[in-house]
């Protein structure tokens, strides 16, 4: 893996970073052919600065479960709104480096460049990985949509400045939609196609509900 900056940063140097790695994140290339993909996500301690960050590996299109990593670790980073993957990736590159083989793709409860600056946790996490990756997050970070459809399926385009930025999904009926967009190696369009043919009839497609189901297992089991 490529070490594209240090970790240890301010708030200041962080943003620095987005701003001169954003340019490097492509958005523009079709997904490839997708064997397998990962869904990750992140559960707190709530009085503790500890992470469990989880990925799971799935077969697709079938969606079979082939490998997962959970690790903890304790995050350095605060929470400030726009700089979350300082937050989150490291803890998730861990766990990546805990797999026999990287996915083909990569889906985060994040966002990719529908972000302020271009550059959400999707995006950080697949420039560093070097692999394909899509945000599909639950919250609305930045842009403008119209209202989506009641349906499961049903979208609505998310613009930034008059540029498309990603896609509101109703990723189940009559629940509130995730925010999908492409993070790097990926375009719009087959960031969308991965997402909708992951639904699984919960808020989270299929991959990420995994994920996230593991990293709260775990963080249960350890007594949090």
């Amino acid at each position: 893996m490529p070490l594209l900056h240090d970790w240890n940063l301010t708030e200041a140097e962080a943003v620095a970073v987005q701003r001169r790695l954003a340019p490097l994140v492509d958005t523009a290339s079709p997904l490839g052919p997708v064997g397998t993909l990962a869904g990750c996500d992140i559960a707190y301690d709530t009085t503790s600065n500890a992470a469990w960050a989880a990925v799971v590996v799935l077969t697709f299109p079938d969606l079979v479960e082939v490998e997962r990593a959970v690790v903890r670790e304790e995050v350095t980073f605060p929470y400030i709104p726009g700089l979350l993957s300082f937050r989150e990736c490291p803890p998730l590159l861990s766990a990546f480096a805990r797999l026999r083989k990287l996915p083909d793709v990569v889906i985060l409860d994040a966002q990719g460049i529908a972000h302020p600056r271009k550059f959400g946790s999707a995006c950080h996490l697949g420039l560093w990985l070097g692999v394909p990756a899509v945000g599909c997050a639950k919250t609305w970070l930045c842009g403008e949509h119209p209202v989506v459809g009641p349906t499961a399926g049903d979208l609505a385009p998310l613009t930034m400045d008059g540029e498309s930025v990603g896609a509101v999904v109703r990723s189940a009926t009559n629940v509130r939609p995730v925010y999908v967009s492409p993070g790097h190696r990926v375009d719009l369009s087959g960031a969308v196609r991965l997402v909708t043919a992951t639904l699984s009839g919960y808020r989270h497609p299929t991959p990420t509900r995994a994920a996230h189901i593991a990293a709260n297992a775990a963080r249960t089991a350890a007594g949090n």
